[in-house]
């Protein structure tokens, strides 16, 4: 959430910036808002201070005559003020909700360095990795290989739930499990406290990482225990410190985490209906920071070399795609997505992105720290970034490990997680 103290001081530039995002927000109807709540606060101050200045009276009165005849006159007029201040406190709190519930819709700022763009068309590539590993020969679709070595099977899953769910079959649940446990031993290896959140998380939850209430429709929910299936653990970790104050000493606070992930991809229709890439159901490894701000863009590029190490690990050609304004997702401030390469489809696709959020997520959760020997506290930054989709890692595997003779090679890396070393 931004800060409206910002946005007053940076009218001007904060709508520019939010207009380079393609978002239309009005922020000098926020500010006026909030001029209205400062108005009512003024006023109800200037009250209580009445208040305080009647009570002492009847006190200095009740101490020289208790039966003076102005005690009673004092009294009523002191409870006038106190049904004033009531009303006011009222329409304060209205005000203060309606400002808060408005900018819980309002995306994020850009970083001053990201690219101004219009569309993904602007997003800039930063570089690229693996070009020797692609294959030189045609390859099979995912789905095709996968559902001919029987290790896929769609059919029976829509059968189970309905479209854009899978069902892994043998060597493919091995295959999962063996990125799952891969994932979380090397990030552990890198730093990373690995942590198993809850699958489930409250509304509280989902606002605080930027979810709710804009994204509702992206999200499955048991409405009778206001739950709902995580999309991403980004959503549990980030919240496991919400309303707390941590010391700076603790910070960075690096975890990875797995989780199932589900999404409706109510805005998807139409778009990767067959495969792996976009399902209602896939697995995931999540890196989660929290860091100081100072160290905020340090940590984010170390961030994007952890996610980048695992395909380094795997050998699958990849590149950096650095988002441009009109790209970014609504917490982003800055965002890297890494995007493998598909020989099949003959195109790059993303299998990471990994997000700075600045104090925007803090804000939401209240995430805070302390320094010692400072008065005060601050809001923390937050980063997150996929470590990595399993579901399109298996992909990439699929078809940049396929061989002419229809068998698919397995990572060097994935075979002490593995019971073979081929398909």
């Amino acid at each position: 959430m931004l800060d409206i103290k910002v946005i007053r001081q940076n009218l001007e530039e904060c709508q520019t910036a939010l207009r380079h995002r393609g978002d239309n927000t009005d922020l000098a109807a926020l500010v006026a808002l909030d001029d209205q709540r400062r108005q009512l606060e003024q006023q109800r101050s200037a009250l209580e201070a009445e208040a305080n200045e009647v009570q002492k009276q009847v006190g200095k009165l009740k101490q020289s005559d208790p039966h003076h005849p102005d005690i009673d006159h004092l009294k009523q007029k002191a409870n006038q003020i106190k049904e004033k201040i009531a009303a006011l406190v009222t329409a304060e709190e209205a005000v203060r909700q309606q400002l808060h519930q408005q900018l819980l819709t309002v995306p994020n700022l850009p970083h001053p360095s990201t690219p101004i763009g219009s569309s993904e068309a602007d997003n800039r590539v930063v570089r690229t990795w693996g070009e020797e590993y692609k294959p030189r020969h045609p390859v099979l679709p995912h789905w095709e290989i996968g559902e001919k070595l029987g290790i896929l099977n769609f059919e029976r899953a829509v059968k189970v739930a309905q479209t854009r769910f899978v069902n892994l079959v043998g060597a493919g649940a091995q295959l999962e499990r063996a990125l799952i446990n891969f994932m979380l031993a090397e990030h552990s290896r890198r730093g990373y406290q690995e942590v198993m959140p809850p699958f489930l998380v409250n509304s509280q939850s989902l606002q605080g990482t930027g979810q709710l209430p804009k994204f509702a429709s992206d999200a499955f929910r048991c409405q009778e225990d206001d739950l709902w299936l995580v999309p991403t653990a980004e959503v549990p970790v980030t919240n496991l410190y919400r309303d707390e104050i941590l010391d700076s000493s603790q910070l960075p606070i690096k975890h990875c985490a797995y989780t199932p992930c589900f999404r409706r991809e109510a805005g998807s229709y139409g778009r990767d209906t067959r495969g792996l890439i976009r399902l209602h159901q896939f697995n995931k490894v999540e890196l989660v920071k929290f860091v100081l701000p100072s160290e905020s863009e340090q940590e984010h590029e170390s961030l994007v070399q952890d996610a980048e190490h695992i395909l380094q690990l795997l050998k699958l050609p990849y590149r950096v795609v650095e988002l441009c304004t009109a790209d970014l997702g609504f917490a982003a401030r800055k965002c890297y997505d890494l995007e493998v390469w598909l020989p099949a489809a003959g195109q790059y696709r993303e299998i990471s992105s990994c997000s700075n959020f600045g104090d925007f997520q803090a804000r939401r959760a209240n995430l805070r720290y302390k320094t010692k020997g400072k008065k005060g506290t601050e809001f923390l930054h937050t980063l997150n970034g996929s470590g990595l989709a399993i579901g399109r890692t298996m992909c990439a595997i699929l078809e940049n490990y396929q061989q002419p003779d229809g068998r698919v090679l397995m990572p060097t890396v994935l075979h002490p997680f593995l019971g073979y070393t081929a398909l």
